[in-house]
C-alpha cells in the first residue's frame, strides 16, 4: 500500500510529492525577503530613515515650517511622520515593484503556490514592518530633541496612518503597474519630494498663498499633512482631509484594480 503523501507510477520507485507550505507561512516568509530587500538596499534606506531624519532635524533647528501656538518640534514630528510614511508606502513601493515587473518576477510569481494576492500581501507585511522600524528610529531621535507626546495623539495618528498607507501605497503600485521602469523612477523619487517640500507636508497649507492653499489641500499628501499634525500637534482637526485622504484611498485602490499590469511593457 501506498503511503499518504507518496505516488508510484508504473515501473518507478515511491516519490514523495512536496506540498506547498500554508498560505500564511508563505506570505510571512516573502514579507520577511521583501523587508530584507528593501533593508539591504542603500538607496531605499536613505529614502526611509535618513531624509525623515534631515526632515526632522531641519524643521526643528530652522525656522521653517512652523506654526503658531504649536511647539517646533511637534510640527516638525508631524511633518517627520508624513515623510516617512509617503517615502516607504509610495517611492520604495513603486521603484521596488516597478523593477521586479521589468525582471519578470510578477509574472512568474503569478505562477507559483503564493500567487499574487500572497505577492501583495506579502508586500504589505513587509511596509508595516518597516512602518514600525521607521517609527522606532525617528520617534527616539524625536523624544532626543524635546519631544513629549500626548498618549490620546499617539492613538489619533494610527488610523491616520493606516489610511495613508493604503492611499500612497495605491499610488506607488499604480505608478510601477503602469510605467515603464525608468519613468518609475523618476516620477516616484519627482513627486516624493514634491509631496514633502510643497504638498502640504513640511510646510501647512497656511504657509501657502490662498490661490494655492485650496489645490494644496486637494492633495493626498496635504489631507495627509493636516491630519497627522491634528493628531501629534494639536492643531484643528479636519473632517475635510479625512474624506480628501479617504477617497484618495478608495480611487487608488480601484486604479490599481482596474489598470495595473503585471507584466511590462
Amino acid at each position: 500500500m501506498t503511503a499518504p503523501g507518496t505516488v508510484r507510477p508504473a515501473g518507478r520507485p515511491a516519490e514523495h510529492v512536496t506540498a506547498p507550505a500554508p498560505t500564511l507561512r508563505r506570505v510571512l516568509r516573502h514579507a520577511a525577503f521583501e523587508a530584507r530587500i528593501m533593508l539591504s538596499n542603500g538607496e531605499q534606506l536613505m529614502v526611509a530613515i535618513i531624509l525623515p531624519v534631515l526632515v526632522l532635524l531641519g524643521l526643528r533647528l530652522l525656522p521653517v515650517g512652523g506654526i503658531a501656538g504649536v511647539a517646533p518640534i511637534d510640527s516638525a514630528v508631524a511633518a517627520t511622520a508624513g515623510t516617512a510614511l509617503i517615502s516607504t508606502s509610495f517611492t520604495s513601493q513603486a521603484i521596488q515593484t516597478g523593477f521586479d515587473r521589468r525582471g519578470g518576477v510578477l509574472r512568474w510569481i503569478a505562477t507559483t503556490p503564493l500567487g499574487r494576492d500572497g505577492y501583495l500581501a506579502g508586500k504589505i507585511i513587509a511596509t508595516l514592518g518597516l512602518h514600525v522600524l521607521q517609527v522606532l528610529v525617528l520617534g527616539g531621535i524625536a523624544l532626543a530633541l524635546g519631544w513629549r507626546p500626548a498618549v490620546l495623539g499617539l492613538l489619533a495618528a494610527v488610523p491616520v496612518w493606516l489610511l495613508g498607507t493604503v492611499a500612497f501605497g495605491a499610488l506607488g503600485l499604480l505608478v510601477a503597474g503602469t510605467l515603464r521602469t525608468e519613468a518609475v523612477l523618476a516620477l516616484s523619487n519627482i513627486l516624493f519630494m514634491l509631496f514633502v517640500a510643497v504638498g502640504g507636508i513640511a510646510l501647512p497649507p497656511t504657509s501657502y498663498p490662498r490661490i494655492l492653499r485650496g489645490l494644496v489641500d486637494l492633495l493626498p499628501s496635504g489631507a495627509l499633512g493636516e491630519l497627522l499634525r491634528a493628531s501629534l500637534a494639536g492643531t484643528a482637526f479636519s473632517w475635510g482631509s479625512v474624506v480628501v485622504l479617504l477617497l484618495w484611498a478608495v480611487g487608488g485602490s480601484f486604479a490599481v484594480s482596474r489598470w495595473f499590469r503585471w507584466t511590462s511593457v
